[in-house]
């Protein structure tokens, strides 16, 4: 069984801490690694999953975000060939699949591309301005004693 270690992680991310955590929790019981994919920062509240889906073409995939969660599902249909030819060796897998990925607060799909046998999802982070801090000016207090000029005789 494979360990993994998020660690690094969690310290060039901002918006997948709780994804992280949880693909750190489920990696000890969960054995499923297909298809493989990555996550990578491509801008200071931009992301982009890339999942290998090698065979599968856009009708084949689904892609669904609700909430704060995204699931990717994959289910390849049965294809026959004119001619009819036997398998010696299968390495390229076909295998229906669905991933979960727990999105962060405020991260939204901007949309989706597949190239190269490469599935793309671009993330963004919207914080509404509400939420974002704000500075706060301080004001000084002016309860203070006023000082009278005092005459010189």
């Amino acid at each position: 069984m494979r360990q993994i270690d998020f660690s690094p992680l969690y310290r060039s991310t901002v918006g997948f801490d709780r994804l992280f955590s949880l693909l750190d929790g489920r990696s000890q019981f969960e054995t499923q690694s297909y298809p493989p994919y990555n996550i990578e920062r491509t801008g200071p509240d931009s992301y982009r999953i890339s999942m290998a889906v090698a065979g599968f073409s856009e009708n084949d995939l689904a892609i669904e975000s609700h909430q704060n969660t995204l699931t990717i599902k994959g289910s390849k249909s049965e294809e026959h060939s004119e001619e009819q030819s036997e398998i010696l060796y299968r390495g390229i897998a076909s295998r229906s699949f669905e991933r979960r990925f727990q999105l962060a607060d405020y991260v939204e799909v901007k949309g989706a591309t597949l190239k190269d046998g490469l599935l793309h999802i671009d993330l963004e982070r919207n914080v509404p301005e509400e939420m974002k801090p704000r500075r706060i000016e301080i004001k000084r207090a002016g309860g203070g004693a006023k000082q009278i000029e005092a005459s010189v005789n």
